[in-house]
Formats: C-alpha cells, structure tokens, sequence
C-alpha cells in the first residue's frame, strides 16, 4: 500500500498541488479504489488543507458498511503512518507530527502513533507526562499485544520520557518493561537517568523509584543495589532503608572483590548512624577481606565495583588509631586498584614540556568540592593568594554542582576552569592536553573519579592535599602535611613523600558569620550555666568518646552538652542517654540540637558553648577551624594517625596548648579543668582573639607562600631528574 507510482516524482519534489490534481481526478472519474480517496485527503493535509483532509475521509469513511469500517480504518491508519514515517525519515518533523495528530484523531487506540507522538513532542518540548492519561496510553500499554507494539520505538521513548520526573513516568516505564523480552535493557536506560538526578539531588525520590522499579526486574543485579544503596544513603539519609540495602548487596556478593566493598557499605552505615556496637565483627571481616585481597594481587568484579574499592578502608580511621596497619592495608590495596585501572584504561606515561624561565609552572588542582562544602570552605584561600605571575592555575571540577563559592573563589581565580562530567578518559586527556607540571587532588579518598584519574598519571608530578588522608596510590608522589599533622616516623609507612610545611599544612582567612539563631533561654540552660559542644557527624561519635564527654559534665556542677551532627537521631540519643544513665547524669542535662540550615548560621550558633569537645580517633577539621576562629576553647585528644591530629596542628599553630591532650584520662582532665575555672577559659579566648593578627593558622598568604615553595621545590626535583629527557 503507497502512493501511486505516476505521482513519485512530485512527492519527492514538494509538488503537493500535482499530487492533489492527480488523485482528485481519480476520484471524480469515481475510482473504486477505497485508498485513492484516502490518498486524496493526505494530499490535502500535505498542503496544510486540513479541513478538506478530514472532510474527505469523513466523508468515505460515512459509506462504509459497520462490517467494512474497522478494515477501512486501519487502511487509513496504515496510509497515514506510513506517510508520517516517511516525512520523519525526510527530517520534516513538523509534518510527520500533523499527520499523527489526525491519526489519533481518527484512530485514538493506535498505539504506536502515540508513542511516535509522544517522541515527536518531547523533541519539540511540548510534551507533559499528563498527556499519557489523556490519550490513555497506559490502558493501551495494559491491552496492546506485545507482537503489536513497536519494540524499538517504545524503547526509544522509555528512555526520553526519563527527563520528566513523576509518578506517572514510573507508571509509564513499568508498563513498557510487559513489552520488552530482556528487562536489562531498560535497567540501561535507566542507569544515565539514575546518575543525573542523583547528582542534581533534586528529584532524589524520582531517581529512588527509577532503581526501584528495575531491580523488580533484576534483583540481583549489584550495580542497581549500589546505585540504591547510594541514593538512599546521600539524598534521603534514612540509615535504616539504606543498611538493610547494603546488606542485601552483601549478601548478594559471591567474589571477595565484590564483598570488600559489599561489607564497606555496611560499616559505613553503621558509623554514619552512630550505631557502634556492631562494629568489632564487621571490621574484622573487613580486614581479613583486605588482606585475602591483597593475597590474590587482582580483582575479581565488574568494573563499578572495582572503581570504588580504594574508598573500602576509609572506614578504618574512624574505629582505630593504628596507622601503621591502615596504612599498609591501604597502600597495598592501592597497588593492585592502579594496576587494574591502568590495565583498563588508556595509560599513557606523563610528559612535562621543557621549563623556560619564562614559563610559569601549571599547577592543577582536582575536586568535586570546590562549592559550599568543608573543602570548598578551606582550600578557597589558596586559589585567592597565589602568585599568577610564577604560577599558572587550572581547576578541574568533576560533575560538580556550581554555587556562589564556586564562582567567586575557584572559577574567578584560576587561568582555567572545566566543569568536566565523571568520564575518565575525557578528564585525563583534558589534563594532558593542558601540559601540566603539577596536579594537586583535593578530595583525595572521597570521590572514585578523582582517585581513578590520579592513577593514571596524566601530570608528571602528583600531589594530595586536604581531602581525607593521603590515598596511597603509588603514582602519587607528595602528600602535603606539617610537623604536628603527622607524627616523626610517618615516612616509614607512607608510600607518597611527605612534604612538610614550616608552618601549617593548611591555613584560611577566616568565615564568614551570620546571625545567631539560638539562645540559653530557648534550650531552657541558665545564663551561670558552663555550656559544653559537641559537633560531630555520627562517623565520629564512638561509645568511649561519648563515655568521656559525659565524664566531663559528671564532675562540672551546673554543667549541659549540646549534641550536635548528622546521625541517626534517635541511636545517637540512645548512646548519649543509656551512658548518662550509667554515670547517674540527668538527661535533663543533655540537648539534641538539629543541624543549622547555613555554615554562617552554625558559626555564629557556635558562640553558645563555653568549651567545644573534640572526637577521637578522628577530630574535627573543619569544625575545629571554626571552632577556633569564633575564640571558643576545645578539647582534643592527640592520636597517631592523620585524622587524629588535625585539631592538634590547627591548635598549636593557633598558639594554644591548654585542652591538648595525649590519653583519656587527660582528656577528661582538660575538660573538667576548663569548665571549672572561668579564667583559664577567659585567657584562651583572649590568646585565640590575639591570634587572629599573628598565628600562622590564619595567614593564607603566608601558607600559600609555604606551599609554592615546595611546588618549586617539587619542580626542581623532577627537572634534574629528567634532563636527559628534555
């Protein structure tokens, strides 16, 4: 069935008015073919004739005998679907598009049509999901039989209505999955959806249903667990859907590769909550995963798996303070996971070009945090205070978000600046192409994408700073510290090159700080009251730090504890209130505080507490940073690890000793003392206030200063080393 071959030719040249001749003469000699007629009408309508159009086949279809029309109709259909598929095949989409809406008028069950117009209009960017319930295109989907339905189109459309996030696209999707024989192939429309909304953190639940939904079809698929467990754990912050998703995929592992990561996911729930006693077996396993691991000197899992397995022991700094064993487990990990990557990836050896006095060093920094985030917060000072006359600076953000912070202090003070997605052959050619001599992670274990380009080595020389502690990929060569950041045997078990500053391995100018928004009077805690913080995520909150926080307020009469952090309310309330019980501490003593909507809120909110209590074995950093800047005196216990010491440099490069602590038992000592004698915690104000105009820990300038210096040094190092090369 097609148009009449005499008239070819000027439907190929536009001629709609021959055509219209042709067939008009057709049927005023009254030709008893029924699709010459139906011809005539779609020759009128290609020349924008529509009410001539619909009267004609109107007009037809009127004489039809009840036992022909339904046979008339779908020839009908089919003339006009063919027709509309062919000016889509032309690129007239406009009139494809005005051919299906009469086909809908005049067959509104053709399923196919409303797919082809549903596509039509989302091209167009007219289409709204309600339109599926006008044209009853889930009743279709429920009563259409499968050998009907076109397969390729509706998988065409199930992956471009994922751009509209609502019930009904979830109801559109579960009904096109009756019609599609292999359900992992709308599982792979779904994964490009499910890694945009959760990054936009926008349509958080959308993006949860769209997981949901495919693992009804694939239940044992790791990558949508993952994917789930992620989304949960980042967006929703319900602890208990997202530990029983995390079990579930560690039960669903078979490798050891698989279940390293499987039984991190656990763990760091179970931190993330402040659910502690759990903790001694699974760490165990973890362990003895680690080390079965390093064992085989390979992975065995797809590669999603393996692109976050470096992340595994990032859980360890938070249960212990032992170093030396993090340390070797991660390096030894991190030699395989390079390895692998490289195996995997397009490695390609760096090269620097040749360094005429004239050229200033490329220094390139990395991060996904560079916006209103702890990181974004600290490092803003460095691109602020470099020297652009001897330094040439290139940001690479990775799928990040861009806020105000990010505009003003990374964008507007680098030469450079990509907003890169988190592909990882794109990120390291972009890196190559731009020559680099020096590239700087800022993230270091907190985000797979940026470990993964580190070990590909697109600069010839590669530093960690801030993030988390060093990653111990082999093709890093710096890690950037102090002297108190890590203590004097850290070069024995650290596989990068420590670099230690003069003076602190990280320095700010200072917050910014809004307006308080809590008061005594709103918590119920007398003016004469000694007031004691805690600010701490769960991660952090241990069962003996809360044991010795409470020791504290047990033997400072007339003393309260504002708790304060992301966790799981209600398990942190239980911790705090079962140890108070125990040490015979009224509850009434306590207070749960929710988080401040802004950081300049929770900086100003901070002067509420006569003392700040750190954690231990991982302090603060940010917070301790903060802490400091708004004169409050803190408490810290000094570790051996990275994550331990943090609180002790900012405090000694702050020029206070008083709250330094190497035990517990001194730790509770300093609390005790500093909430006993008003004027010790009046002298550490008056020494942090002064500090502001001479302590190192507020003079970026200078740290900026520290820092280029051992770029240079850095530099000059590899120089000599490669001059045969140059």
């Amino acid at each position: 069935m097609q148009w009449h071959q005499d008239i070819q030719p000027h439907l190929n040249d536009n001629n709609y008015q021959r055509v219209v001749q042709f067939y008009e003469q057709l049927t005023d000699n009254n030709s008893p073919v029924i699709e010459d007629y139906f011809y005539l009408g779609l020759a009128y309508l290609l020349q924008d004739r529509e009410e001539d159009a619909q009267a004609t086949w109107l007009l037809v279809l009127s004489q039809a005998a009840e036992s022909e029309l339904s046979g008339w109709i779908e020839t009908l259909t089919q003339i006009l679907d063919a027709e509309a598929t062919r000016q889509e095949n032309s690129q007239r989409l406009e009139t494809s598009y005005l051919i299906r809406l009469h086909l809908q008028n005049l067959n509104p069950s053709f399923l196919n049509n409303l797919l082809h117009l549903m596509e039509l209009e989302i091209q167009f960017q007219i289409f709204a999901m309600e339109k599926c319930n006008d044209w009853c295109v889930f009743e279709l989907l429920e009563n259409t039989a499968t050998a009907a339905v076109n397969q390729d189109l509706l998988l065409r459309v199930t992956e471009k209505v994922l751009i509209y996030p609502c019930t009904d696209t979830i109801h559109f999707l579960e009904l096109a999955a009756l019609h599609i024989k292999n359900p992992e192939i709308i599982a792979a429309k779904v994964i490009s959806a499910i890694v945009n909304y959760a990054y936009q953190r926008k349509q958080s639940v959308f993006a949860i249903n769209l997981v949901e939904l495919c693992l009804r079809f694939l239940p044992e698929d790791l990558y949508l667990q993952n994917s789930l467990f992620n989304l949960y754990k980042t967006t929703t912050f319900d602890y208990k859907k997202a530990l029983e998703i995390a079990d579930n995929f560690y039960k669903s592992c078979q490798t050891t590769t698989e279940k390293l990561l499987g039984i991190s996911l656990v763990i760091g729930i179970l931190q993330a909550k402040g659910d502690w006693g759990n903790l001694p077996k699974f760490i165990d396993e973890l362990i003895q995963l680690i080390e079965r691991q390093i064992n085989a000197k390979q992975f065995n899992a797809p590669p999603f798996i393996i692109d976050s397995i470096l992340g595994v022991t990032s859980c360890l700094p938070y249960y212990q303070d032992n170093p030396k064993i993090n340390r070797y487990l991660q390096s030894k990990l991190a030699e395989i996971f390079q390895a692998d990557v490289r195996n995997r990836y397009n490695y390609i050896a760096p090269v620097s070009s040749p360094k005429s006095p004239a050229r200033k060093i490329k220094i390139g920094y990395i991060a996904h945090t560079l916006r209103r985030h702890s990181v974004g917060w600290l490092s803003r000072w460095l691109f602020h205070y470099h020297n652009r006359d001897k330094f040439q600076i290139y940001t690479y953000f990775v799928n990040q978000a861009a806020d105000e912070i990010t505009e003003k202090w990374f964008i507007n003070n680098s030469d450079y600046s990509y907003n890169l997605p988190a592909k990882i052959e794109q990120i390291t050619a972009q890196i190559r192409q731009d020559n680099l001599d020096i590239l700087v992670d800022i993230d270091s274990l907190t985000n797979n994408t940026t470990y993964l380009v580190m070990a590909l080595k697109p600069a010839p020389i590669q530093v960690t700073w801030l993030g988390l502690d060093a990653s111990g990929i082999p093709a890093i060569d710096y890690f950037i510290a102090d002297n108190y950041v890590l203590p004097e045997n850290a070069e024995e078990i650290y596989s990068e090159k420590i670099i230690r500053l003069p003076n602190s391995y990280l320095s700010v100018h200072g917050f910014e700080v809004g307006v308080p928004t809590r008061r005594r009077t709103d918590l119920n805690i007398p003016d004469d009251a000694i007031i004691y913080l805690t600010v701490q995520s769960g991660l952090k909150r241990t069962l003996n730090m809360i044991y010795l926080q409470l020791q504290i307020l047990q033997q400072v009469p007339n003393s309260y504890l504002l708790i304060k952090g992301f966790a799981d309310k209600e398990t942190i309330r239980e911790l705090f209130l079962k140890s108070a019980d125990e040490l015979g501490i009224s509850q009434d003593r306590l207070r749960f505080l929710p988080n401040d909507l802004h950081e300049e809120t929770h900086r100003a909110n901070l002067g509420i507490a006569d003392i700040v209590l750190d954690t231990y074995p991982y302090n603060g950093a940010t917070t301790t940073l903060e802490t400091l800047w708004m004169g409050i005196p803190l408490v810290t216990r000094v570790g051996e690890q990275f994550a331990a010491r943090n609180s002790y440099t900012f405090m000694k490069n702050a020029g206070i000793s008083q709250g330094i602590a190497w035990s517990d038992e001194e730790y509770v000592q300093w609390g005790i003392k500093l909430g006993l004698d008003k004027n010790l915690r009046e002298e550490v104000r008056y020494q942090l206030r002064q500090s502001r105009h001479t302590s190192p820990l507020w003079n970026a300038k200078q740290f900026t200063r520290d820092l280029e210096t051992a770029y240079q040094q850095m530099w000059n190092i590899y120089s000599l080393s490669h001059q045969d090369e140059v």
